[in-house]
């Protein structure tokens, strides 16, 4: 289970004008959450301080019972690469690497020898239907493709958590359905957790339930005025 209880993050000197504060949620295995929000209301922050990646000013935050607030930056970064997956809108695709190659970064980070880490990376292209695109290099994949590429390089180490940063934002509509169901589907048959940030209220209805971040923490959706 992914645990947030009571969070609290704010900007200026010092922190002093609260972002957003007492935010709590609960994420289970083999759901996913999508969150929306007005611009500038703290999403990308949000998802930055579930990943460790921001401090919180206050609260709890629980990875599978471990707390993640107050971790050494050595033990957050440990944690990131064997729990984590992450999907952005601006793909992250790196040019100098093949599409297999890529897929395979978490798994160098992690250890796992070359061999392994190959065999593990074509399963996960098989699986986002790029089988036969992994010796090609980043250029030659259209938007689409790109993005199926980062979905399979953000399971390919079977993290428990999934965030995702308007993982659809820079395809077109078209695309854009077809690539978040096949991340919602593959977080789900994972056994994971998504957790989704999303202007977009139609990516926002595939996921199980939808929140939305306001100062004053997280409202499910039906239940707004």
């Amino acid at each position: 289970m992914f645990e947030i209880d009571d969070l609290k993050k704010g900007f200026g000197t010092a922190g002093a004008r609260a972002l957003f504060e007492g935010l709590s949620m609960r994420v289970q295995r083999g759901e996913c959450v999508a969150i929306m929000g007005e611009s500038g209301v703290g999403k990308s922050t949000l998802l930055n301080c579930m990943a460790g990646l921001e401090p919180a000013d206050g609260g709890s935050i629980r990875l599978d019972g471990s707390e993640l607030v107050g971790l050494g930056d050595d033990a957050l970064a440990g944690l990131r690469r064997r729990s984590f997956g992450f999907v952005f809108q601006a793909f992250h695709i790196l040019p100098h690497l093949d599409v297999a190659q890529n897929v395979a970064l978490p798994l160098w980070l992690l250890d796992v020898d070359d061999a392994e880490a190959d065999r593990r990376a074509r399963a996960m292209l098989e699986r986002v239907g790029l089988r036969d695109r992994a010796r090609d290099w980043p250029r030659e994949l259209s938007g689409g493709e790109l993005q199926r590429v980062a979905i399979a390089r953000a399971l390919v180490h079977r993290p428990s958590l999934v965030l995702a940063d308007e993982p659809t934002g820079n395809l077109d509509p078209g695309r854009a359905a077809g690539v978040l169901d096949l991340l919602l589907e593959c977080i789900r048959d994972a056994g994971a957790m998504g957790i989704l940030v999303t202007h977009s209220q139609a990516a926002a209805l595939r996921a199980d339930r939808i929140l939305r971040l306001t100062a004053g923490g997280l409202l499910p959706e039906a239940e707004r005025t």
